[in-house]
């Protein structure tokens, strides 16, 4: 295969960071090339020189044979290099149209060739056989469209180059399969992908090269052809994980949660379940099942118009975040940087948010206590580096969500709802809070899971609701729950098979 892209010896540091140590890639023409490792290993800095964000400070990047310097983004477009990052990148008030041709609107005397424009952007999504309206304002569309939409941008410019970075973190396994075939299909196209993902199994289903980068250091770089799981972990982390989702079981107390009958238009209805004192109870479906809506109006974010909320056997009977809070509701959210931390605020800031009434007397507040609470949740929790007063957006995405969970275990919650705890964070992360969750459960705590990752929600949970269409299509035990069983509940398929 062609030689697309060398990146040689490639380093980088920033003031009392070497985030890059001497590292090689090879990407090549209709080759999926993954590149893996926890988070803070380089793989981010890598790909942003590559874009022309940051300038090398040593090594040297071969387009097409010939030595080149990416000046900067713009500049990298017009080499062939397409980014997709996992933050999307569009702008939800304009068309998929206008989104897809963003930067290279066909236009005549200054006037936007309507009829040219949608024509482009059919032709990409068509390529893709993916069914959005080109029409469509893009803030309409579910997230795994928009995803495709994201792609679709990049696809457009006709790159050499695409590097999608955690393209489905916000899938589901069942959705994923469609962008799964977007990218066999640019693979088709001789298109040379760089693919970023911390969904180990996917890797090993796409990918052709991996490498494996450790502490900013290329660790190995190998054919996905006999690679494990396991063995990736390994070089990934520097030890073996035997356990990625590691099950600790713990006494079942009493219920402490009832939902019964939850209604909210549009978003889910009917919808009744319960959660006992250290039990971890999953909720799994597709994106737009209506996990998420439920969750929130459980907490009190969304009204709900009919149904039951209890805690203990009391009526959440206002069912606002102030009123769950006090009745010992903790949610930790599914975008952890626009509702779960205040990214520029410190770790200790972030962390006794919750609970500064009980830190304070007469109005002041207690610095010394609200100083000995955070380190203890930092020390339980592993937040690295553990310093209270550095800023939450220089930690890596693992210690944000331990940051996260930090601040509403601080409240010492009786239910504790989990919204994707684990998007976007390393192997090593992940299995972190994982364990943190166990020793919650052991504490008597009621824990409501919910993830799109299925083999996390079955290694988890005790039981499993699923959701489909916003009701509850099936409770099974974790004995009887496989990834067969809860797809066909979660596809609406259970009842008719």
């Amino acid at each position: 295969m062609t030689v697309a892209l060398e990146m040689r010896g490639i380093s980088k540091s920033f003031p009392g960071i070497r985030a890059l140590a001497d590292v090689d890639l090879v990407a090549r023409a209709g080759e999926v090339h993954a590149i893996v490792g926890e988070n803070g290993a380089g793989k981010s800095t890598l790909m942003k020189i590559l874009a022309g964000v940051y300038q090398p400070d040593a090594g040297s990047i071969v387009l097409g044979g010939s030595e080149t310097r990416i000046a900067g983004p713009i500049d990298a477009r017009k080499r062939g290099i397409g980014m997709v990052y996992q933050e999307l990148n569009l702008v939800p008030d304009l068309t998929v149209a206008e989104n897809i041709m963003l930067g290279a609107t066909p236009a005549r005397f200054g006037f936007v060739r309507r009829r040219a424009l949608s024509d482009a952007a059919s032709a990409v999504l068509d390529a893709f056989n993916a069914r959005i309206d080109p029409s469509a304002l893009l803030g309409s569309l579910t997230v795994s469209q928009q995803q495709i939409v994201e792609i679709a941008k990049a696809y457009a410019q006709h790159p050499s180059i695409i590097v999608l970075d955690e393209p489905t973190s916000s899938l589901s396994e069942h959705e994923a399969q469609a962008l799964f075939h977007i990218v066999r299909r640019m693979r088709a196209d001789g298109i040379a992908i760089i693919y970023i993902s911390h969904r180990l199994r996917e890797v090993l289903d796409l990918a052709d090269q991996v490498t494996v980068l450790r502490d900013g250091q290329q660790i190995d770089t190998r054919a996905s052809d006999g690679l494990t799981a396991g063995e990736m972990i390994r070089l990934m982390v520097g030890r073996d994980l035997t356990d990625i989702f590691p099950k600790r079981v713990v006494p079942i107390g009493d219920v402490v949660l009832e939902v019964d009958g939850l209604t909210r238009a549009g978003a889910f209805s009917d919808v009744t379940l319960n959660v006992r004192a250290g039990e971890i109870v999953g909720l799994a479906g597709l994106v737009g099942a209506g996990r998420t809506e439920v969750a929130r109006a459980v907490f009190g974010l969304d009204r709900a118009q009919a149904g039951a909320v209890r805690v203990d056997g009391a009526e959440l009977v206002a069912r606002t975040p102030a009123q769950g809070v006090a009745a010992g509701i903790a949610y930790v959210p599914e975008d952890r940087k626009r509702d779960g931390i205040v990214p520029s605020a410190s770790i200790k800031d972030n962390v006794s948010l919750p609970v500064l009434r009980s830190l304070s007397t007469a109005g002041w507040i207690s610095r010394s206590r609200e100083r000995d609470l955070v380190r203890e949740q930092v020390e339980t929790l592993g937040v690295s580096p553990p310093v209270i007063e550095r800023a939450v957006d220089t930690l890596s995405g693992g210690n944000q969500q331990k940051v996260v969970i930090a601040k509403w275990l601080a409240a010492r919650p009786r239910v504790l709802i989990l919204d994707e705890p684990t998007r976007g964070v390393d192997v090593g992360a992940k299995a972190d809070i994982h364990a943190i969750i166990g020793e919650l459960a052991a504490a008597g705590t009621a824990i409501l899971l919910i993830s799109s990752e299925l083999p996390e929600v079955l290694a988890v949970s005790d039981r499993i609701y699923v959701l489909s269409e916003g009701r509850v299509t099936a409770e099974l035990d974790r004995t009887e729950a496989d990834e067969a069983t809860v797809m066909l509940a979660a596809t609406g398929e259970a009842a008719h098979a």
